[in-house]
């Protein structure tokens, strides 16, 4: 099972990617096997040397009672530090910024496939439409002969 961030391949230039671990609870791993998990307005930060995401939903879980989690609290990644540091650098001096671009299962544990992306401006995203439009075209022109 994966949970994607289409959005995120419109919005920005993905100019490196790095996979990391997460924290969570017993009920929030539960709610992401079951389907409950938005990573659309997600972003990472770092904070004292550690990178956290910000703003990810996972919903309750059904039968967690009152050992529910909160479901958008900070949750905290786990990289190596060399990783840290080198994502720390390309965010203060070059600007960029921390998107996690897809949640998935490796080995019965949950991993978050970060990119540390550039923003497009209006022109880049009016370029990707175009080529996607023209990608369609092509496929459409392929079946029909």
């Amino acid at each position: 099972m994966e949970i994607l961030n289409k959005r995120a391949k419109f919005d920005y230039f993905i100019e490196s990617e790095y996979e990391a671990g997460i924290v969570l609870t017993g009920t929030e791993i539960k709610s992401v096997r079951n389907g409950h998990c938005n990573i659309r307005d997600c972003y990472g930060i770092v904070k004292n040397n550690e990178i956290f995401l910000l703003n990810m939903f996972i919903g309750q879980y059904k039968e967690g009672n009152l050992f529910n989690h909160n479901e958008t609290r900070s949750r905290k990644l786990l990289l190596h530090k060399k990783e840290i540091k080198r994502i720390k650098q390309d965010i203060e001096a070059n600007g960029l910024t921390l998107v996690p671009l897809k949640l998935y299962f490796k080995n019965n544990r949950l991993k978050v496939l970060l990119g540390v992306c550039r923003g497009k401006k209006n022109y880049d995203k009016r370029e990707t439409i175009k080529e996607r439009d023209i990608k369609r075209e092509n496929a459409k022109s392929l079946k029909i002969y």
